[in-house]
């Protein structure tokens, strides 16, 4: 590495923090293969993106019931049980995340796509995002990854070098913009990886 490790920027949902709708679906639909076929054609990942990236959840769940009306109650479920989605946090990368935090040796920040309506809810749920000197949520920015513009707002506001950043993300394509803007990379696949990535860039 030509440059010194100064931040650690986390993603949240698939790192940190357990999140999935099949938490909820499950309880609502009577197989596998129904669920799928909702999720792929009716609330589908690319729809809840659009409230990542700052649509409300009123005009999302409003603007889908007229699509498909006949679907009205399994929509209105997806943000009236939002909660019932997440899941507790995923407590061996949390551990990485205190190690690096007592260690004191790096800043540690947070890049997340997330609505701005119901991250609240995670702040409160979850105490180590308090440990974070600063979380950009897409929902908050109307932006989201893998767009270069929500990067450059986590460099802008908290003055962050991308070659001295190391960031980590489940989603490839979000590590792969983070990548082609200069950040050093992980691409999370579970604890045990994270913790050997970790060990390679000699940060733990």
């Amino acid at each position: 590495m030509s440059m010194k490790i100064e931040a650690i920027v986390f993603d949240l949902g698939g790192v940190l923090i357990h999140w999935d709708p099949r938490l909820v679906y499950r309880q609502i639909f009577n197989t596998e293969e129904e669920m799928d076929w909702f999720f792929e054609h009716i609330c589908t990942f690319e729809w809840n993106e659009e409230q990542d990236a700052g649509r409300s959840l009123r005009e999302a769940t409003q603007t889908k019931i007229l699509e498909y009306p006949q679907w009205a109650e399994h929509i209105k479920a997806y943000y009236g049980r939002w909660e019932e989605m997440l899941g507790g946090s995923i407590e061996q990368s949390v551990s990485l995340l205190n190690k690096i935090k007592t260690d004191q040796k790096y800043r540690l920040l947070a890049l997340t796509n997330w609505s701005s309506e119901t991250f609240p809810i995670a702040l409160e749920r979850y105490e180590f995002l308090q440990w974070f000197e600063g979380i950009v949520v897409s929902g908050e920015e109307f932006t989201r990854k893998p767009f270069p513009e929500i990067y450059k707002i986590l460099f802008d506001r908290y003055q962050v070098n991308p070659s001295s950043a190391i960031f980590i993300d489940d989603n490839k394509r979000n590590v792969q913009a983070a990548q082609r803007l200069g950040m050093q990379v992980i691409h999370f696949k579970s604890p045990l990886q994270l913790e050997q990535e970790l060990r390679n860039f000699h940060i733990i």
